[in-house]
């Protein structure tokens, strides 16, 4: 590679929202994809919708094949400075496994989701025996 990325920060890529001037940020790189608004598959849309963030998820959740990854290739225009984007959704950091308060609600949802339709099934046990008696 010849030259350095050039580097942009979050706050510029973000002013990029609209159909005629649309950049998006995808694992750490930015993608100016003005041109390709009219031909994206799921519509412009979709990509505006994906503006002024780390679209990262969004991308992945779609599932693109092959086929669209190097089709960005050519949109390419530089790397996103991650300490600019803001820590809402922190920037494809590796997944800490040490404590944080979260895992404790995320166990008791898990609890009550298996719990839930346990108590349901009781209930309606209970009273199908109940009105069966009757």
């Amino acid at each position: 590679m010849g030259s350095d990325p050039k580097i942009h920060v979050f706050e510029e890529v973000a002013k990029h929202n609209k159909t005629k001037d649309c950049w998006l940020i995808i694992s750490g790189k930015v993608y100016d994809v003005t041109p390709f608004m009219d031909d994206h598959p799921g519509g412009d849309e979709v990509l505006l919708s994906s503006t002024g963030k780390d679209a990262t998820d969004d991308f992945e959740d779609v599932g693109h094949s092959d086929n669209a990854r190097e089709m960005m290739e050519k949109y390419y225009i530089g790397e996103i400075d991650a300490a600019s984007v803001p820590q809402k959704r922190t920037f494809s950091a590796p997944k800490q496994s040490n404590y944080n308060p979260d895992k404790s609600s995320e166990f008791i949802i898990k609890i009550l989701q298996f719990l839930v339709p346990i108590l349901i099934l009781g209930l309606a046990f209970v009273v199908r025996q109940y009105t069966k008696e009757k």
